[in-house]
């Protein structure tokens, strides 16, 4: 599994449909990635690569501050997975290789 490159990722939020651009590159079990847009603005993150899973936490401040941890899996060009948002609950997220 690579999910080296760039993705449109949506995050199905309370707050409405949240989508980023994120440019990811892995190095083995880690990853670093830049994204661009949503509540979250830009951001550099980090995270780990276990099998075909990416897992991450990003911190939000706008329109509160929150903690948001990510997982996602992998799967050629598209990815599913889930974002926990604390006391808000799961939002589904999904995401596609541009």
């Amino acid at each position: 599994m690579s999910a080296d490159g760039k993705w449109k990722i949506k995050v199905q939020s309370p707050l409405g449909t949240q989508e980023v651009t994120a440019d990811i590159k892995t190095d083995g079990a880690t990853f670093t990635a830049h994204t661009e847009g949503g509540a979250m603005g830009g951001q550099d993150i980090s995270g780990e690569v276990m099998g075909d899973t990416l897992t991450w936490s990003s911190k939000i401040t706008n329109p509160i501050h929150l903690t948001i941890d990510f997982e996602a899996k992998v799967s050629g060009d598209q990815m599913t997975g889930n974002a926990k948002l604390g006391m808000f609950g799961n939002a589904p997220l999904s995401g596609e290789r541009v």
